[in-house]
């Protein structure tokens, strides 16, 4: 990037900073966008959406502010899942197919002081759901008959979350004064990347190879559409279609815990990345300095990057098959 685009995205940096008490006031901390005064103080929730083909379509996938897509173990092809996080959840409609949880996911809730919606896990989860900053719900949906084996008929609704929230005593409201008062630094306008870098395509096909993620930038929206399986990610309710203002993709290592694929991502820590809308790309780096801290995302210069306003795609690249990324 140049120095003069450096200073200038440097200067919004700091004047957002210095303007965050007022200036997100009435809008979501996770897409920037408007939403009920009523609900600024709300917890997010971070739901646990199975990716098998046999558990779509997805119910209410559409409607996450962010998505997480990341590898669920080295085995089945390196299948991945969802985490889908919501700032307005209480009136959701019926969302999931919901599943169990993996360590990584209790981590990155934790930066986001949300409440983790899940059904078990493996006996790794356990240490980490007994940590301060963790909080969940776990199991005991609703169950919708949708002639598919067991493990694929699991849902909730807003009004369920409401009342399991009451009866387990978890407050809706955070708990832990947040890093600051939005997820990502935005913009005010919708800005284009200063880069050379293409990106009408985000192939993931080699990276996830079980489901073979990708997200096709779409002209018309300016927004990148969600494929797997080579099929448009549409919702199952609704037919809306998985759609995101902003990808970000990580680099990251992972340890495997067992001979069963089951894995730690180090999200805690440091990598690079590329951060991707508006059909331009531009390399970054992460750091997330705790369990409870913010990943933060940097231009190669330091500068912290500032996203459009809109929903996010993150994606846990790991770094064994970076090299297989492709975008253009």
């Amino acid at each position: 990037m140049r120095l003069k685009n450096v200073l200038a995205v440097a200067t919004s940096v700091f004047s957002a900073f210095m303007l965050s008490i007022t200036a997100y006031a009435g809008t979501s901390e996770l897409t920037g966008l408007p939403i009920d005064d009523s609900i600024v103080n709300q917890r997010p929730v971070a739901i646990m959406v199975d990716n098998e083909k046999k558990a779509l379509a997805h119910y209410g996938v559409g409607e996450a502010d962010i998505v997480y897509e990341m590898m669920n173990s080295t085995a089945n092809g390196r299948i991945t899942r969802l985490m889908c996080l919501y700032k307005d959840w209480t009136n959701l409609g019926q969302t999931g197919s919901i599943r169990s949880t993996r360590t990584t996911n209790v981590i990155l809730t934790g930066e986001y002081n949300a409440v983790l919606i899940h059904d078990g896990g493996p006996v790794y989860i356990k240490n980490y759901l007994a940590q301060p900053y963790a909080t969940n719900l776990s199991g005991g949906f609703t169950r919708i008959k949708n002639g598919k084996p067991t493990e694929f008929t699991e849902y909730v609704f807003g009004n369920e979350l409401v009342n399991r929230f009451a009866k387990a005593g978890i407050p809706t409201t955070y708990t832990a004064a947040p890093e600051r008062n939005s997820h990502f630094l935005f913009n005010d306008n919708d800005v284009d990347l200063p880069s050379e870098m293409v990106a009408n395509t985000v192939n993931l096909s080699s990276v996830f190879v079980h489901n073979k993620s990708q997200l096709l930038f779409n002209a018309g929206t300016r927004t990148y559409d969600y494929y797997e399986y080579g099929m448009l990610h549409t919702d199952a309710e609704d037919g809306q279609v998985l759609t995101f203002k902003n990808v970000i993709l990580q680099n990251v290592s992972f340890n495997v815990l067992d001979k069963n694929g089951y894995l730690t991502y180090n999200v805690v820590g440091s990598g690079t990345g590329y951060y991707i809308t508006n059909g331009k790309a531009l390399p970054i780096t992460w750091s997330k300095s705790s369990a409870t801290g913010i990943t933060h995302y940097y231009y190669a210069e330091g500068v912290e990057i500032m996203v459009n306003r809109g929903k996010t795609y993150i994606g846990l690249v790991p770094s064994d098959t970076w090299a297989q990324l492709q975008i253009g």
